[in-house]
């Protein structure tokens, strides 16, 4: 139903600085594959089997690793080393991956905007790469959210409950609550003032949207820092129409930080690893 993805990948990654400095965060390994990667084969299990990379100067690793290394391949032909490179061949044998650039920076909500002439006019997932979410006793957090689009047909965003005083460092959303773990959205707050949230029900990074969200993003205002907030897009639609909150099933990380990429590379390498 739902057949594409977009990967906003055009940040500067600071938090990861000097690293970051002429590698794309995105790109940067949590233990032999890199977090979009992950991200990707999320979507792609999802059945959104279109990519669409908002990307950025410096971003081309992401484009190239997305692709054939036809010298690579030649050199590690026929030898042990060739069962490496599986997991990226599978992704490209069941993805398409298209690509346009973010100019400047001007917010989720504008990143979201650029990619509308790779998404159209239907609707389609978001998938943050700073978010590491697994869920290895099932459905993946993207997959969950498509069987509750098949049902509700609006856009979803995916939640998590946070230490309140941990709440200032997320959007943040209300609601009524439909069932256990799913709210209609009532009101949302893009990092709101310490002590001052509306609940301790976190937005992660992953989204899935439709496609009268570009419309409402064009007439958004610049909110914090001259940004086009996906919050206060989120909320207009939220009030013309209906807008979804769902806590999801497995395990986030938050890669965006470094305390964060350390424990997803840990977890992974025990859990998940194999050589």
């Amino acid at each position: 139903m739902i057949e594409k993805c977009l990967f906003p990948v055009a940040g500067y990654g600071t938090r990861f600085l000097p690293a970051t400095k002429s590698m794309p965060k995105e790109m940067l390994p949590v233990v032999n594959k890199p977090l979009v990667q992950y991200g990707v084969e999320e979507a792609l299990d999802a059945g959104m089997n279109t990519c669409c990379f908002v990307t950025g100067r410096g971003k081309r690793s992401i484009a190239d690793h997305f692709d054939i290394s036809y010298e690579l391949e030649h050199q590690i032909s026929g030898s042990g080393k060739e069962s490496y490179l599986k997991s990226i061949r599978d992704v490209l044998d069941r993805g398409v991956f298209t690509m346009v650039r973010q100019r400047e920076m001007r917010g989720l909500g504008h990143a979201i905007l650029t990619g509308e002439p790779l998404v159209g006019n239907q609707p389609f997932g978001v998938v943050l790469s700073d978010d590491l979410c697994l869920n290895t006793g099932g459905d993946g957090v993207l997959a969950q959210m498509a069987k509750l689009y098949a049902q509700f047909r609006c856009s979803i965003v995916a939640i998590q409950e946070v230490p309140p005083e941990e709440a200032h460092k997320y959007g943040v959303i209300a609601g009524e609550s439909l069932r256990d773990g799913l709210y209609r959205v009532e009101d949302m707050v893009e990092k709101p003032p310490a002590g001052e949230a509306p609940s301790n029900q976190a937005i992660i990074g992953r989204y899935i949207l439709t496609p009268d969200i570009f419309e409402i993003l064009r007439d958004t205002p610049p909110g914090k820092n001259g940004e086009i907030q996906l919050t206060d897009a989120l909320l207009t639609q939220a009030k013309q129409g209906c807008v979804m909150a769902y806590r999801f099933q497995g395990k986030r990380f938050d890669c965006g930080s470094v305390p964060g990429f350390v424990e997803a590379t840990n977890h992974v390498y025990e859990n998940l690893y194999e050589e």
